[in-house]
Parts: C-alpha cells; sequence; structure tokens
C-alpha cells in the first residue's frame, strides 16, 4: 500500500497549461482507478482555480468509465461562475479521449450563521477496536493467494470498523456500519488538504453498506460493484489526520443499485461532513469477467 507521502504526492497534480492538469495513479495490482482518488484529485483541480480564502462546501460527481491505473489522467476545469460569495467549478478527468469522471463543485467564503446538527451515535472509541490493516491480514490468510498480497500490508490510511465482516465470507447484517478514521501520519495545516484527503476517504467503505442485507462481497467472483456517484457536503473545519466517526447506512436497494449515506463526526461530536453515493451491484449467474465500464 502507499505511504501517506504517496498519497500527498498523488493529489500534488502537475499543471500542463491553463486549467489543465495530469495526475497518475498507483501500481497496487488493482485493474480499476479507486474512486477516492479521482473524487480527490479532481477537488485539487478545482481548488487551483479558485482564491485560498474559499473552501469547498459541496460536490457532486459521476463516475462514467472505469479509470485505467497504467496512464495519466488529465483533469480540465472549466470556471463556471466567481461570485462574491460563491464560487463554481466543473472538472472533467480524462483518459483516451474520454471522460472517466466529472464533477460540480461549489467554494464559499467563511460565513457565520444559524446551526444545527443530529447528534453523534453512540459508539465504542477508536481506542477499543482493532485496526482493519489487522483484520484483513489474519483473513487473508484463509483468502485465495491472488487476493492475500494485497491485504498483507499496512495502510496510510486507518479504519476501525466497529462492526467488521469477512470481505470473503460475509454474514447478513443491518444495512448500516460505522467505523473510525484517520491518516496514519500527521498532514500539513492546509484545510483544502485536509478536505481533499477526506473526499479520498470517503469513498473507502460507502458502496459495502449496501451489500451487507445481501451478504456478498465486491471480492466474490460472481458481484459485480462499481461507484456510480457520489456527493459531498462540508459543514465545519476538520483535520484528517484526527479520528472521525463515519455513519453510513443504505435506506435503499433496487434495479441493481445500492444507494448509501453517511455523517461524518469528528471526536468532539460535531458533525463535519456527510456523503451520499449510488453504486452498481450486480449479481451474475457465472463468475463475472473483467469490464471496462459499468
Amino acid at each position: 500500500m502507499q505511504s501517506l507521502q504517496n498519497i500527498i504526492k498523488l493529489l500534488d497534480l502537475t499543471e500542463i497549461e491553463q486549467n489543465h492538469y495530469l495526475a497518475t495513479s498507483p501500481n497496487e495490482g488493482w485493474q480499476r482507478v479507486y474512486g477516492g482518488q479521482v473524487i480527490g484529485q479532481a477537488m485539487v483541480a478545482a481548488s487551483r482555480t479558485v482564491e485560498e480564502s474559499r473552501h469547498a462546501h459541496s460536490l457532486h460527481g459521476y463516475f462514467l468509465r472505469a479509470g485505467d491505473t497504467r496512464i495519466p489522467i488529465l483533469y480540465k476545469v472549466d470556471r463556471i461562475r466567481d461570485g462574491r460569495s460563491f464560487t463554481t467549478r466543473r472538472v472533467v478527468a480524462i483518459q483516451r479521449g474520454e471522460a472517466i469522471f466529472t464533477l460540480s463543485i461549489s467554494f464559499q467564503v467563511e460565513e457565520e450563521g444559524l446551526s444545527h446538527q443530529f447528534p453523534m451515535p453512540k459508539t465504542a472509541s477508536p481506542d477499543a477496536l482493532v485496526d482493519e490493516s489487522e483484520l484483513r491480514a489474519e483473513q487473508a490468510k484463509d483468502w485465495p493467494e491472488e487476493f492475500q498480497d494485497s491485504f498483507s500490508s499496512t495502510s496510510p490510511i486507518q479504519m476501525r470498523p466497529v462492526d467488521p465482516q469477512d470481505l470473503m465470507n460475509p454474514a447478513p447484517a443491518p444495512p448500516s456500519q460505522m467505523c473510525w478514521m484517520r491518516t496514519r501520519e500527521a498532514l500539513p495545516d492546509d484545510q483544502r488538504l485536509h478536505q481533499c484527503v477526506l473526499a479520498y476517504l470517503s469513498d473507502w467503505s460507502l458502496l459495502d453498506t449496501a451489500t451487507r442485507p445481501h451478504a456478498i462481497s465486491f471480492m466474490q467472483d460472481n458481484v459485480q460493484m462499481a461507484s456510480l456517484d457520489h456527493a459531498m457536503w462540508f459543514h465545519r473545519p476538520f483535520r484528517a489526520d484526527e479520528w472521525l466517526l463515519y455513519a453510513q447506512d443504505s435506506p435503499a436497494a433496487s434495479g441493481a443499485r445500492g444507494f448509501n449515506r453517511g455523517l461524518i463526526y469528528n471526536q468532539a461530536g460535531d458533525l463535519v461532513a456527510s456523503t451520499t453515493q449510488e453504486g452498481l451491484m450486480r449479481m451474475h449467474s457465472a463468475p463475472r469477467q473483467p469490464v471496462e465500464q459499468p
């Protein structure tokens, strides 16, 4: 797995022309580009065109094609609007001349206003839970050999699930889950970077929530899964290198799609961000073959 510095480097795009940025993907044995990576990189590209006093407050993205980890991704930014309080950008991620992802993102100047939130759910503290990397390494001992290497090393992202499942042999469970998450190392004091890293983190487990009632997993040969869209709202400043509780649920699944929601709290109980995502959950009667897109 990547080191934290490699993730930061991954989010440090190369400007090749005004409003055009180039990025690469890590080679970790997966054919598809991780969705959270594309979201984070698209956020960075948009942020590069916005004055530093404004921060992202919402984003809406659509995954159009599977990203190829072997070739760079071109991010093209359209400067839709620069208002007195809000700034709007549209980003298109391109490979081989075709769009693989689109993102609409809005930035806002800091303002005071009315405030309320849902309370943070009561759950075990992160210190009382086992790190996901330890759980996966132990579970992987009984998995097929081709999956073992992918889960045998430590991730730069710390995840501590409250109710973990075995990805290869899941049991039926309610359509909800919670986990604590943070980066393993300290990040620079840059709120935009923390937002981009949280966007990267937010795609880590969200779609899995819809699989829990059906006892299926993306690692099973007859299951095809892919993120279709992703939306996120940032409510309050936070640090992605401090523990954040990710409370997720899946209100519905139909039409080979699963719908998921997430609320993200800091340890003080402040709701700092919210997410939604719909993903493909397609069942095959026979082991699936590799596909380029949903």
